[in-house]
């Protein structure tokens, strides 16, 4: 697959797709309300310059047995694969011609969550990881920088039903982040799905 297919986002030293209508507005409904319903959230905190501080939004890691997953001083244990994210897993799979074996969900409560600046580049993802990430409920944007620079390049609206998909050298020159706004948001949740390069699989 081609993942400069259909996408507007030609930024440079990156592969992204952008797909905004990629579930119908009653599927995504129904898989939204599942997952707030059904996911049990965390609250981790995280320590910043000697301090501690809650993560600004709740998350939640699912995985296969072997995924667990670190970031930011953080060490997620996977949850088992419920039915609903083993079938939006093999969808997304299905979509972007790539296996994933976790999946980290974030729910933005409003405005008032965020997520900050940050690549998804740890070691455990590999070189030029492919993230996709698909975004259930209130619209949010969804910022763009180059590595090294301050300045927003890129600004996305990330609706419900869309899917996001960063793939190539993306996360090795380029920052991305959600930030806090004071304008009305409804709860979001964002599922990204990530393929961790496990020792022995």
């Amino acid at each position: 697959m081609d993942l400069f297919d259909d996408s507007p986002l030609q930024l440079p030293d990156a592969e992204l797709t952008w797909l905004p209508h990629w579930l119908d507005t009653a599927l995504a409904d129904a898989w939204l309300a599942r997952l707030l319903a059904e996911t049990p959230w965390e609250q981790p905190r995280v320590n910043l310059h000697g301090r501690e501080y809650p993560v600004p939004r709740r998350v939640a890691w699912y995985g296969d047995a072997d995924a667990q997953y670190g970031y930011s001083g953080l060490r997620h244990q996977p949850l088992p694969w419920t039915a609903l994210l083993a079938e939006i897993r093999a969808r997304v799979e299905a979509e972007v011609g790539q296996a994933f074996n976790g999946v980290l969900l974030n729910y933005y409560r409003d405005g008032g969550d965020s997520m900050g600046w940050h690549s998804d580049a740890e070691p455990i993802l590999g070189r030029n990881p492919v993230i996709a990430s698909l975004n259930l409920g209130g619209t949010r944007r969804f910022d763009l920088r180059r590595r090294g620079h301050s300045r927003i390049q890129h600004s996305l609206a990330l609706s419900h039903g869309s899917l996001l998909v960063m793939s190539g050298p993306t996360q090795h020159h380029w920052q991305h982040q959600v930030a806090k706004t004071r304008a009305s948001c409804a709860p979001r949740v964002n599922l990204t799905f990530r393929l961790l390069k496990v020792p022995g699989a």
